[in-house]
């Protein structure tokens, strides 16, 4: 033979099938004449295609071996490579580019429905300790009439007689390359390989029709803003009927009058006067948990926290629950009668406080002033 056909696909004479096939792909990536339109590259590109039909056939690569004309004894069309029925590894080129051959054959009218998504407003209380919500969904769900066949009662999906139920036509061209075979889906069934005389006429072929339905979600402990809840199967049911995809519930956690949520710790404010801070008091707070009592011990400053340990959120993840902060700020009084100017001014005396010099240090917040601010924008 003149030709080295393992040569110019640049592998060994032992090489295996599948070295033959990676060294094809590669050289057909670089020599297509849609990625290199070089002339000089359409005859190397003849080549390895030629080389790569030979070598590929088990019974073709036999003859070549033992020195004969495989593509003359298999009624091939010679030197250029392509064989009788045209480009006989289009698919392979198509592999080349794409990592796959091209699907073949007919689509099926029944595929996977999308997933569908719903927000669900919960208080603070329901997110802490989980709940049970019945929600309205409205979904496409598989049309009762045809049972998601599409078709309407009595009749039945047809074998397309333009594809003969291949779902695709194909047609022969002849180029520089020689004859070139291109497949399309068909024009007439859309690819599916069926056509339906008759469409259902419930949902107009499509099995499927749209409906509001209930659902029980069940909300564990602890979800916060933003957790989504997937209920496998419960999304949009495909066409032809085909699986339903997934729903999933999207928390929205609702503000609380009192409470703030930081991770599943709570925080809230709470203001005295300055006396009550100085002589210590309790406060009655209504707590997830029901009314507990603030103890505010004698010489409470402005700024200080009290913890209420495992008062907080449950932990969606593992036991236990977080803690409610509570923080303290001292009201100072912005007006004074006679008599309470004088008694303060007796306090101040009796503490040597009549002219306090005061201590400076520099500027600086709380940590929940700090906290307040950035939650405000300031």
């Amino acid at each position: 033979m003149a030709t080295d056909y393992y040569a110019v696909l640049g592998v060994r004479r032992d090489a295996s099938q599948d070295e033959i096939k990676k060294a094809f792909r590669r050289l057909a990536r670089e020599l297509h004449p849609d990625v290199n339109p070089d002339p000089k590259t359409q005859e190397r590109f003849k080549e390895i295609n030629a080389a790569y039909e030979v070598l590929s056939d088990p019974q073709k690569k036999q003859v070549y071996d033992l020195g004969g004309d495989p593509l003359s004894s298999s009624g091939g069309g010679g030197a250029g490579g392509f064989g009788a029925g045209g480009f006989g590894n289009f698919s392979d080129i198509m592999d080349a580019f794409f990592g796959q051959a091209a699907q073949r054959g007919p689509r099926s009218r029944t595929r996977r429905g999308q997933d569908a998504m719903i927000r669900l407003d919960l208080e603070l209380d329901e997110a802490a300790f989980g709940t049970t919500k019945e929600i309205q969904v409205d979904t496409a769900v598989v049309c009762t009439t045809c049972s998601g066949e599409g078709a309407a009662p009595g009749t039945s999906a047809q074998t397309c007689d333009m594809c003969r139920g291949r779902g695709e036509v194909s047609q022969v061209t002849r180029s520089f390359l020689g004859q070139v075979m291109t497949s399309r889906p068909c024009p007439q069934c859309q690819g599916f390989g069926t056509v339906v005389p008759t469409p259902c006429p419930e949902c107009a072929g499509d099995g499927r029709v749209r409906s509001r339905r209930s659902l029980t979600v069940k909300i564990p402990a602890g979800v916060e803003n933003g957790t989504r809840i997937q209920l496998a199967g419960e999304g949009e049911v495909g066409p032809g009927g085909g699986p339903a995809g997934d729903l999933y519930v999207e928390i929205h956690e609702l503000s609380h009058p009192v409470f703030q949520r930081r991770g599943d710790d709570l925080h809230c404010t709470v203001t005295l006067p300055m006396t009550a801070a100085a002589l210590g008091t309790k406060c009655p707070l209504e707590t997830l948990d029901g009314m507990e009592e603030v103890d505010i011990r004698p010489g409470t400053q402005s700024g200080q926290s009290i913890p209420l340990h495992g008062r907080g959120v449950t932990h969606l993840r593992g036991g236990g629950r977080g803690d409610l902060i509570v923080h303290v700020e001292v009201q100072t009084p912005a007006k004074l009668d006679a008599q309470q100017e004088e008694l303060l001014r007796q306090l101040a005396k009796l503490r040597g406080e009549e002219r306090p010099m005061g201590q400076f240090a520099p500027g600086q917040q709380g940590l929940f002033s700090r906290l307040k601010d950035a939650f405000n924008g300031r």
